[in-house]
């Protein structure tokens, strides 16, 4: 099985997310993905699968299968259009979430993903707890969004792991307005064991739809402040989904030698 780990939403090596991606003539057990993506203990492991004129797409934490990841998206569509369909300006896959559509916009690789429905919901003591300072504002989705007054509160905060994995949503995510940026971010997850994810895309289904309302803008420019750090360029869409664009670099091509269960 050939594996590719790529670094999203940057034009760098060692910054950005790092995602592994396999790529397969068949499905393996499930079971023996779960090891593959423990094995790998990066944040996702995506797993493909050509069908037809798709591809067949799945994520793996080193927890769980999860039903949408953005940066393993945009690196499994570098992969597929850098070493397998060579020429070609786009690519679909079919997931969990449906089929996502990926295109190259010069540098860029553009996807195409859901958005989800947005509600306020109070801001709780537990989640000033959790977060170690108080958030102007929480909206829940798949995930939960917590907006706080500043850049640097979100960048020095220290949450607890602990209470995250007690409050509400699939990711916790704290926001701000930015300095150079739209806004600034920052993904913990807890329930699916992964403390911190450098850069989250599927967050940004979330944060960027927020932000976009709130500044009446359709293009937000996102910057993920963890200790890798990584831009998104995000774009509503007239069809109600958002199109959110980065940058991804090859770091390794390996050979996976071990027999999968």
């Amino acid at each position: 099985m050939k594996q590719y780990l790529v670094d999203a939403f940057t034009d760098r090596p060692f910054s950005g997310n790092p995602a592994a991606v396999c790529v397969m003539d068949r499905w393996p057990e499930d079971t023996s993905m779960r090891l593959l993506a423990m094995e790998n203990n990066l944040s996702e492991t995506a797993f493909l699968v050509r069908e037809g004129a798709a591809w067949r797409l799945r994520w793996f934490t080193p927890g769980t299968e999860v039903e949408l990841c953005g940066h393993a998206t945009l690196a499994s569509a570098f992969v597929v259009l850098e070493f397998y369909d060579r020429g070609q300006e786009e690519v679909s896959f079919e997931t969990l979430s449906g089929t996502l559509t990926v295109r190259k916009r010069g540098d860029l690789c553009e996807m195409d993903f859901p958005t989800y429905d947005l509600k306020e919901i109070p801001v709780t003591d537990r989640m000033e707890k959790a977060f170690g300072v108080r958030p102007l504002k929480a909206v829940l989705g798949l995930d939960l969004v917590c907006v706080f007054e500043s850049e640097d509160q979100v960048r020095a905060m220290e949450p607890d792991q602990a209470l995250l994995s007690t409050i509400e949503g699939r990711i916790q995510n704290a926001t701000a307005p930015g300095r150079e940026t739209d806004c600034v971010s920052r993904s913990f997850c807890p329930k699916l064991s992964i403390p911190e994810d450098p850069v989250c895309g599927s967050a940004h289904c979330q944060i960027a739809a927020w932000w976009a309302g709130v500044l009446g803008k359709k293009e937000i420019h996102a910057f993920q402040a963890s200790r890798r750090g990584g831009h998104l360029l995000c774009r509503m869409l007239d069809t109600g989904r958002i199109a959110i664009s980065g940058k991804a670099v090859l770091v390794a091509e390996t050979e996976i030698l071990a027999p999968l269960p």
